[in-house]
C-alpha cells in the first residue's frame, strides 16, 4: 500500500500524524503508570443522526482499514515528536515499533446505521488503540456525512443517474474521498480523475462556459467539441440563449446529439421546454442534464421535470449542510490489568449535558418485521438473543492487525442500496423526522 492509494501527498510517509497531540501525551502517561498495555475496547458511535435525517450510512471503512495499516512512525515523524518535545524517550522508542495488532470489527461499508449503533469496534491495549482514535473519526465522520447526503440524492433521483461534480468546491484530497463516498451512496460517475484512478470509479465531462467563450461564435465551438468527442457528447447550452444554443446543437450534432446540460434558470421551466425543443427537432434519443447547485430537495423537485440526470457539487461534498455525522470513539470496556487474560469491566462517560455513553463491548442487530423489513435496532452486551444471532451487524475487519475484510466498491454501493431498500418506506421522505426505526438497549447477559 502506498501514499497515492490513500489519497495522500507522496511526500506524507505514513498516517501517523493524522492524529491530535492528546493522544501522544496520554499514551506517554500511561507508560509511564503501567497502564498502557491493558487490554481495551473502544467503539465508534453517533449519539444522534443530524436534525432532520432518518438513517446514516457507513462509509470509510475501506479507508480506514489502509489507513491503519499505513500507520507508521518512521524516522521523520519520530524525529519531529523528539524536535517539538512532545513525548519523552520512552515514548518514541514504543512508537518506533507501533504496528497495530488488535482486532477491529465494525459495520460492513454502505450498511445503514442509526443513534448507539456500535459502527466499528477497535480492541486492543489501550497504547495501541487509543492512536488511531483520530484519523479513524476523521474518515468516518468525513466519508459517513457525505454518503448520507448521497443517499438521500439517490432517493429523491428516482433512478435517475448522478454525477459527482463537486471537486473544486473542497480540499482536494478531500474531493477524491467525497467522490468514492458520494459513489457509495448510489451516485453513478465522478468528475473528479483522482477518484477514477483511486478507486476506479467511472468518470465523465465535456466543456464548461469557458469553452463556449473561447470561440468567435457558439456554433464554432459545438463543432470543435463534437469533432473531437463525436455525436454522443454532451452541450452546455446556456451560456446565451437557451433556445437558439440547442437549434445549434442539433443543426451541429445531428439528431444523434448525446446530450445538452442546463447549468442555469428554472431548471424545472427550462427543462420541459428543451424536452419540447429536442422531440420537435427529431433529436428525441437526446438527454437533458441539469447542474447549478442542487441537493436532494432540488432534485426532488425535478421528479416531474424531463430530466435524464443531475450533476451535483457543492451540496453533496458539504454533506448538504451536515458535514459530519457527529461520531465518536469511546473506551467502553478495559481490564484492571495488564494480564492478557484478565476479564474486562465495562466502564462509560457519566456526565450531564447528553453526553453520557454505554459501558461494554456491544453487539448490534438489526430486526426485521414480518415482511423482512426493519423494525428496530437491537443493541447489547453480553449474549445475543437467539432468535437475533443470524441478524448481527458486525463483521471483522482486522484480526491480529492483519486486514481480512477488503472489498471491492461496487460491492459496497451494492449493500448500501440493498440496506437502505430494506428500511421503512418513510426512510425516504425527506421531511424532516426521527431516526426511522428505533434503537433499542438490550441489558447484558452472561453465559452462564
Amino acid at each position: 500500500m502506498n501514499t497515492a492509494d490513500l489519497g495522500l501527498p507522496v511526500d506524507v510517509p505514513s498516517t501517523a500524524l493524522f492524529t491530535d497531540q492528546y493522544e501522544l501525551t496520554m499514551l506517554r502517561a500511561a507508560l509511564k503508570a503501567g497502564t498502557a498495555e491493558r487490554r481495551s475496547v473502544f467503539e465508534v458511535f453517533t449519539r444522534r443522526l443530524p436534525d432532520g435525517r432518518r438513517y446514516g450510512v457507513v462509509a470509510g471503512t475501506g479507508r480506514v482499514l489502509d489507513a491503519v495499516e499505513n500507520f507508521r512512525f518512521d524516522a521523520d515523524v519520530l524525529g519531529f515528536l523528539r524536535e517539538r518535545q512532545i513525548v519523552d524517550e520512552e515514548t518514541l522508542d514504543w512508537l518506533a515499533g507501533y504496528r497495530f495488532s488488535g482486532d477491529i470489527w465494525g459495520y460492513p461499508e454502505g450498511e445503514v446505521y442509526f443513534p448507539g449503533s456500535p459502527i466499528m469496534r477497535v480492541e486492543g491495549s489501550f497504547a495501541e488503540c487509543v492512536l488511531l482514535e483520530t484519523v479513524i473519526l476523521s474518515i468516518l465522520n468525513h466519508d459517513s456525512a457525505i454518503a448520507a447526503a448521497a443517499s438521500r440524492m439517490a432517493s429523491a433521483a428516482g433512478g435517475r443517474p448522478l454525477i459527482e461534480m463537486g471537486a473544486r468546491r473542497t480540499h482536494e484530497l478531500a474531493a477524491v474521498a467525497a467522490a468514492r463516498a458520494a459513489y457509495v451512496g448510489g451516485f453513478t460517475t465522478t468528475s473528479d480523475l483522482a477518484a477514477g484512478f483511486r478507486y476506479g470509479i467511472p468518470t465523465v465531462g465535456t466543456s464548461a462556459h469557458a469553452f463556449t467563450l473561447l470561440h468567435d461564435h457558439e456554433r464554432d465551438a459545438f463543432r470543435a467539441q463534437v469533432d473531437a468527442l463525436g455525436r454522443g457528447t454532451t452541450l452546455l447550452v446556456d451560456t446565451y440563449d437557451v433556445t437558439e444554443a440547442v437549434r445549434m446543437a442539433v443543426e451541429v450534432a445531428g439528431p444523434e446529439l448525446g446530450a445538452v446540460r442546463i447549468d442555469s434558470g428554472d431548471l424545472l421551466l427550462v427543462a420541459h421546454r428543451v424536452r419540447q425543443q429536442l422531440d420537435d427537432l427529431g433529436a428525441t434519443d437526446t438527454r437533458i442534464i441539469v447542474t447549478s447547485d442542487l441537493d436532494e430537495y432540488a432534485i426532488a423537485s425535478l421528479a416531474a421535470a424531463p430530466v435524464d440526470a443531475y450533476g451535483v457539487g457543492t451540496q453533496l461534498v458539504t454533506g448538504s449542510g451536515h458535514p459530519t455525522a457527529s461520531m465518536v470513539y469511546k473506551l467502553v470496556a478495559r481490564a484492571e490489568t495488564a494480564d492478557p487474560k484478565a476479564p474486562l469491566v465495562p466502564v462509560a462517560k457519566k456526565s450531564s449535558g447528553g453526553k453520557t455513553s454505554v459501558g461494554g463491548r456491544k453487539w448490534a442487530a438489526r430486526r426485521l418485521d414480518e415482511n423482512g423489513i426493519a423494525e428496530a435496532e437491537v443493541v447489547g452486551t453480553g449474549i445475543v438473543p437467539g432468535e437475533l444471532a443470524d441478524r448481527q451487524l458486525l463483521v471483522e475487519l482486522v484480526k491480529g492487525g492483519e486486514v481480512v475484510a477488503r472489498e471491492p466498491l461496487d460491492v459496497v454501493r451494492d449493500r448500501h442500496a440493498a440496506a437502505r431498500g430494506n428500511l421503512p418506506l418513510s426512510a425516504t421522505q425527506l421531511s424532516r423526522g426521527e431516526p426511522v426505526i428505533p434503537t433499542e438497549y438490550v441489558p447484558g447477559r452472561s453465559g452462564s
